[in-house]
């Protein structure tokens, strides 16, 4: 009996001890403060907005063209044979004015040729003459002062007026009228294988020497007209139906210390199909105190034209060609705009309706429905406690509130 009631005191006396510790530790953790526990809060987004008020806005077009000459041709020979001097250097650069004779096409041969068929034209007068006094009394005068005139070393002189249809018959027929025409003929090539200057202007290029030996049609050189030059402006195809043909433009340099008046000639009735833009052709004056060459680049500065019922804002708050973002209950939502016309750093449209809050800056990472906080919202916010310190946010005084909540819960379980 006495072992039996030994074993049932240790066993009583390690429950007691087991539920003595078992207490004791609950007692302890109730007396340990609980950290506090933050609830989750969704992030807001701050943005800048403006109402959407439309009004008329003068627009200008400001836009970089090179410039470049007017007439810009080949130079070809129209006869064969070697190439030789004329009154300018046949060389790349060289200056020329209206009338120079640029080169000659070795004209010796042709000359002889030609004095030589005149010879024998007189020769055909001299045989009918006799013929005209017996038959054409009335003609005999006026073919013998055409025979007397002719001169192998100058241009053919007019023939005589033939009203007679029985005189004309038998001039036909002794190949008078024929040879005269054909003789012209050679008088006018004798004249192609001297080539005169068009215009004032210079050599671009220069494809062929003196002395070498060129065919008919044959590319000797191209030249340029440097007293009238265009600047060839590129437009955007939604600028450009701005510009109207005989506007006054304005065209200076890039630093601006050189201004002239110019005035729209043509627009291309094309688009470039790699730049996609319309090329504006504008007239530029020659002024001799301020030369300016083919291939310089200027400013074309359009006139301001205004713009009726429109809104201007960045280029950078329009997404996915003519898409923003507008706020609307705090969140940010798509809206879709009629763009009018694309400055350089800003855009003119409409399509929104007024009073609108359309964001003007731009939004990276972000869809529509995101939650936002306005610009104008934080200056209201800070309008409603004048004198005092910054009014909180609807989010920090909720965070606040469920903080002291969860600090009293704790306080009466520890009670």
């Amino acid at each position: 009996m006495r072992k039996i009631d030994r074993r049932i005191v240790i066993i009583v006396s390690v429950i007691f001890i087991l539920g003595l510790a078992f207490g004791l530790m609950k007692f302890l953790i109730a007396q340990k403060e609980e950290p506090p526990v933050r609830r989750s809060l969704e992030s807001r987004r701050y943005v800048k907005v403006e109402s959407v008020k439309y009004t008329s806005i003068s627009s200008s077009i400001s836009e970089t063209g090179r410039l470049s000459s007017i007439a810009e041709i080949d130079i070809v020979a129209e006869a064969s044979g070697k190439i030789e001097a004329g009154q300018v250097s046949l060389k790349k650069g060289a200056r020329f004015s209206k009338g120079d004779v640029l080169f000659v096409v070795y004209p010796d041969e042709a000359i002889l040729s030609l004095k030589a068929r005149k010879s024998q034209y007189q020769n055909i007068l001299a045989s009918i003459i006799p013929d005209l006094v017996i038959d054409f009394p009335e003609a005999e005068e006026a073919f013998g002062q055409f025979f007397s005139s002719i001169n192998v070393d100058k241009p053919l002189p007019p023939m005589p007026e033939i009203k007679d249809n029985t005189l004309k018959i038998f001039l036909a027929s002794r190949n008078v009228i024929s040879e005269y025409y054909n003789i012209e003929r050679d008088e006018l090539q004798l004249k192609r294988r001297t080539v005169k200057a068009p215009f004032n202007g210079t050599f671009k290029e220069v494809y062929m020497e003196l002395g070498a030996y060129t065919n008919t049609g044959g590319r000797v050189a191209r030249a340029i007209q440097t007293d009238h030059m265009e600047l060839e402006v590129p437009l955007q195809r939604i600028d450009a139906a701005w510009v109207h043909q005989g506007d006054a433009v304005t065209i200076t340099s890039k630093d601006g210390t050189i201004s002239w008046k110019g005035q729209v000639l043509r627009k291309s009735p094309f688009v470039d199909e790699n730049t996609q833009s319309q090329t504006i052709f504008i007239s530029v004056p020659y002024n001799h105190k301020q030369p300016i060459m083919a291939g310089e680049y200027f400013v074309a500065h359009f006139p301001v034209r205004p713009i009726e019922g429109v809104m201007e804002i960045p280029r950078n708050s329009v997404f996915n060609s003519n898409e923003v973002f507008v706020a609307r209950s705090g969140r940010l939502a798509k809206e879709k705009i009629n763009i009018i016309k694309i400055n350089n750093s800003t855009l003119i449209f409409n399509g929104l309706p007024e009073g609108d809050s359309v964001v003007v800056q731009q939004l990276i990472n972000v869809s529509e429905g995101t939650l936002i906080q306005t610009d104008k919202d934080i200056q209201q916010m800070g309008a409603g406690r004048p004198g005092g310190p910054p009014q909180q946010s609807p989010a920090a005084q909720t965070q606040k509130g469920g903080d002291n909540k969860d600090a009293s819960e704790k306080k009466a379980k520890r009670k």
